[in-house]
């Protein structure tokens, strides 16, 4: 808890020289960044958290960074936080953007004790701040890396028009709930938005077959029965249809074929079919 008069004498003795140190701050992080962000934007920056700094300080005895008075301060850290963890910056060099600020003051106000005391206290003010930009930087990342996470899975999990009425769904790696679930949305909306009634689930880059993986396919194609669709599972190599009579794992009455082109062979055949039902329906 600093005293009013520390605090009066911490406001003046930094707005006295408030060129000079945003100057030196925004120096200071530019030499530790090495050029990854100019020096007009960091001047910038520093500028207007520096006087909402000082505002804050202004306002009241107690240093501490999560009070009332800081919610200002509190609100530009977490933009410059989220606009570092995008650009691709660290944690370590958030903080230390915010630590600097007492290299730059360190020797201008420990000349005396009693200004040594005040330092102290402002230190401990940075500290608590640059903890906060730790935590919203980490926050920041995490979002980041689970939107990218449900981007590539999106892209791992296409869903192509093949031919009229036809629709197939070439599946890559190993087969997982979350996967499955944005599988079965993706073939479903395409079997709307296509009115296809043909649906060819490719498990030719599946490298293993499990359990867990049938199940997950036996979902899928029971999902594009309810939406009216014939679903034909392809790609059983020898080592899969091995496994699968291993494992003891039925299909029931899913066609399964070799290969995604006899699969689609006979999809087409069936559309073929349908197709000159209904003409001879219209005669």
């Amino acid at each position: 808890m600093a005293s009013e008069e520390n605090t009066r004498q911490l406001t003046e003795a930094l707005s006295a020289k408030r060129d000079e140190y945003t100057a030196q701050w925004a120096k200071t992080v530019g030499r530790s960044l090495r050029g990854r962000l100019s020096s007009a934007e960091l001047s910038r920056e520093f500028g207007e958290l520096y006087d909402a700094i000082v505002q804050a300080v202004a306002e009241g005895i107690a240093l501490e960074g999560r009070g009332e008075q800081f919610a200002e301060v509190r609100s530009l850290l977490i933009e410059l936080s989220r606009s570092r963890a995008r650009q691709g910056f660290t944690p370590t060099e958030t903080a230390t953007s915010v630590l600097a600020l007492k290299e730059v003051l360190e020797p201008e106000l420990t000349g005396s004790a009693e200004g040594a005391q005040i330092y102290l206290q402002f230190a401990r003010l940075l500290d608590d701040l640059s903890l906060l930009t730790v935590e919203e930087h980490v926050k920041t990342r995490e979002a980041i890396i689970s939107s990218q996470a449900e981007q590539l899975l999106e892209l791992s999990t296409p869903v192509v028009k093949l031919w009229d009425g036809v629709v197939g769904v070439p599946l890559v790696g190993t087969l997982d709930s979350a996967r499955t679930q944005v599988v079965m949305e993706k073939l479903l909306q395409t079997l709307v938005d296509t009115d296809s009634t043909h649906a060819i689930v490719d498990i030719t880059g599946v490298p293993t077959v499990d359990t867990q993986v049938a199940q997950h396919l036996l979902k899928t194609v029971v999902a594009a029965r309810m939406m009216g669709a014939q679903c034909t599972i392809s790609g059983i190599r020898p080592q899969i249809a091995q496994t699968i009579v291993a494992l003891g794992i039925e299909f029931g009455d899913i066609p399964t074929k070799a290969t995604l082109a006899d699969a689609l062979r006979e999809a087409l055949t069936e559309v073929g079919r349908q197709a000159e039902s209904d003409v001879r329906g219209l005669l």
